[in-house]
């Protein structure tokens, strides 16, 4: 098993495919229903020596089955999906809550700088509301490092986050407004405001409170209603450790210890060309004691940069948790 410090010193090609290896490897021979799932396919693990070839688990398994090594000590914590009842909900149980800690913080100050610096403001009630969520536990931590004593949750007193996010604008403070997307909407259909230093980020999902709307148009609304030029996006689900980031435009980019690949939606184990819609597949290294290698019911496109968008879902899959909305 590779050691933490290995996946945060990726900085090359090579680097990301020796640790990949260690780590299918490893989760290969640890978590059972992994090796269930590569045996059935009549794979060798040693005769992979690409991360391309190794086989991704699809995401549905964390409904199911427990995706944990079982030799493993109970896990320290245990995130879930959102759902309408238990037996839909994700369970993705983590051995060392640190290694999350450090994911996502690594990331967030790689894309967006420190936030101690940051005045962070949250608009999550569907997350606050519910207990498990991997995203609250992110947000919660990120406040916490804020030296901006305005920093907090806001549930649905709009009034007062609209007098926070002027006051913050009048005194020129860089401040992070991360919300899910129908309390943005609910947000911009009684206030609008003309915001300089504020970046918004939405998390995507209606929660089953509106109508999903195709991406561009909520952008759009969000876009004219906080007046920013962009609306900023976070691409993460409860399954995974790590998270991409989107600054406009749907273009996600992802820290160097993820990488997204794109399937043949009609043949799993086929690539296709950059540029061409099909299946997510996300390899989060990060999600050392679970499973790093994950085909998602997402549909995007990767980009030639290594950026990807998110286009949608499969049909036949349910909408759910920290999913963006489909098109």
């Amino acid at each position: 098993m590779p050691e933490t410090a290995e996946i945060w010193s990726i900085d090359n090609e090579q680097q990301f495919n020796n640790v990949a290896l260690k780590t299918f490897r490893f989760q290969y021979e640890k978590v059972a229903i992994y090796r269930e799932f590569v045996d059935t396919l009549k794979i060798d693990p040693n005769s992979i020596e690409h991360f391309s070839n190794i086989p991704f688990l699809p995401i549905s398994f964390f409904k199911t089955h427990s995706v944990y090594p079982q030799s493993y000590p109970k896990p320290e914590v245990t995130f879930s999906s959102s759902g309408t009842t238990g037996s839909d909900r994700s369970q993705h149980k983590l051995h060392k809550l640190k290694v999350y800690r450090e994911s996502f913080n690594r990331a967030f100050r790689q894309f967006y700088g420190k936030p101690e610096e940051l005045a962070i403001l949250g608009l999550l009630p569907s997350y606050l509301e519910r207990e498990g969520s991997s995203l609250i536990y992110m947000v919660d931590d990120l406040i916490g490092q804020s030296r901006i004593q305005e920093s907090g949750y806001y549930l649905y007193d709009h009034e007062a986050l609209r007098d926070q996010l002027q006051q913050l604008e009048d005194k020129k403070q860089p401040t992070l407004l991360i919300g899910v997307s129908y309390a943005l909407l609910d947000f911009v259909e009684k206030y609008s405001l003309s915001l300089n230093y504020t970046t918004v980020m939405e998390t995507g999902g209606m929660k089953g409170k509106r109508k999903e709307m195709v991406k561009e148009e909520l952008h759009r609304i969000l876009q004219n209603g906080f007046g920013v030029d962009a609306i900023h996006s976070e691409y993460g689900m409860t399954e995974l450790l790590s998270q991409a980031y989107s600054s406009g435009q749907n273009i996600f980019r992802a820290p160097p210890w993820m990488k997204v690949m794109v399937r043949d939606t009609n043949d799993p184990f086929c690539y296709i060309e950059n540029g061409n819609t099909g299946g997510l597949n996300i390899i989060d290294l990060a999600n050392r004691y679970s499973c790093s290698f994950i085909a998602t019911q997402d549909l995007g496109k990767l980009h030639n940069d290594g950026s990807f968008e998110v286009v949608g879902r499969f049909d036949n899959s349910d909408i759910r948790g920290c999913n963006l909305l489909v098109q």
